[in-house]
């Protein structure tokens, strides 16, 4: 009997007609070569959704740019050898940087709130939609401090949240109110007279209380948001780079107001995170801007998020 391995395979008329119709597909191309795919361009997805308890927390990418000599806003009372050797350390270039403007959404159950709202109205819009949100889905915007990056889209020509109500600090309104600030006069004066003013421990809505974070503005606030016993942090802009500030928190930064001051409030949060363990979005912290704080050699250390909030328990 001849060895079956060596038998003639049997071709049907249906194995025929499925070979010729791939045979197109090949047609003039070389042997070896494929057809190309396009080349799609650098991109991040505009949102990240996840739930703290009862509440749903969407951080929204307003926008993001590359900045030229970090070194000229950070770390200005640190040699430029003490720079370059945390940009290494870090796998980061010493000479430009990655600025991230990340707004963040909460909804409750009963209120969809927004803190802050990017550099124009336009990035906030586009970044609610690809989210599944409209502008006038907002119930309460809340500004943590007045810096043209955090009140840029909340109005132009018309208010951007046509439903909204409105909140701040009391002690950041008062300021901006009398610095005669272009900004604040074509962003918020429209809409002055519509805020709630906060002070420290002050209640937004239940769960979201203001945490007086004074020193990069007069009156810049965070908030601390708990719901059925989780925590989270909106940190805004008490840090305002992963590595050369919330890693350096003594480390000068050229925006912040009260540079002493915000150094102590820097400490102040991340000795408490740390300790705590409780994450944090912070505005400029690389996007989604989700992470937590780890305590290292007496200063810290920014640790991204990964798949915590993903795990339901």
């Amino acid at each position: 009997m001849k060895n079956s391995s060596l038998r003639t395979p049997y071709l049907s008329r249906r194995h025929l007609l499925l070979g010729a119709a791939a045979l197109p597909l090949a047609a003039g191309l070389p042997f070896g070569a494929r057809a190309e795919a396009p080349m799609m361009g650098a991109a991040l997805a505009p949102y990240r959704r996840f739930t703290l308890g009862n509440f749903e927390v969407t951080t929204l990418l307003a926008g993001t740019r590359t900045v030229p000599d970090p070194h000229t806003i950070f770390g200005l009372n640190a040699s430029d050898e003490d720079f370059a050797a945390a940009s290494e350390a870090a796998f980061i270039p010493s000479d430009a940087a990655q600025f991230f403007f990340t707004p963040t959404l909460v909804n409750t159950g009963s209120e969809l709130i927004l803190f802050d709202t990017g550099l124009a109205p336009e990035g906030i819009t586009a970044a609610l939609e690809a989210a599944g949100y409209t502008a006038d889905q907002v119930d309460r915007v809340v500004i943590t401090h007045m810096h043209g990056d955090h009140i840029g889209g909340i109005y132009a020509d018309a208010p951007t949240f046509a439903n909204a109500a409105y909140s701040t600090g009391s002690v950041e309104m008062d300021h901006w109110d009398m610095s005669g600030n272009d900004g604040f006069e074509a962003k918020i004066r429209p809409l002055q007279d519509q805020f709630d003013l906060l002070d420290d421990g002050s209640d937004v809505t239940s769960g979201i209380t203001a945490m007086a974070a004074f020193g990069h503005t007069p009156g810049h606030m965070a908030f601390h948001l708990e719901s059925e016993g989780e925590r989270l942090i909106l940190g805004a802009d008490f840090a305002n780079h992963y590595v050369y500030s919330l890693a350096h928190p003594d480390w000068e930064v050229l925006y912040d107001t009260d540079k002493a001051m915000a150094a102590t409030t820097r400490r102040k949060f991340l000795d408490m995170m740390a300790t705590d363990r409780v994450p944090f979005i912070g505005y400029h912290m690389p996007f989604p801007a989700l992470g937590y704080v780890a305590a290292k050699d007496g200063n810290f250390e920014y640790v991204p998020a990964s798949y915590q909030t993903m795990i339901e328990g």
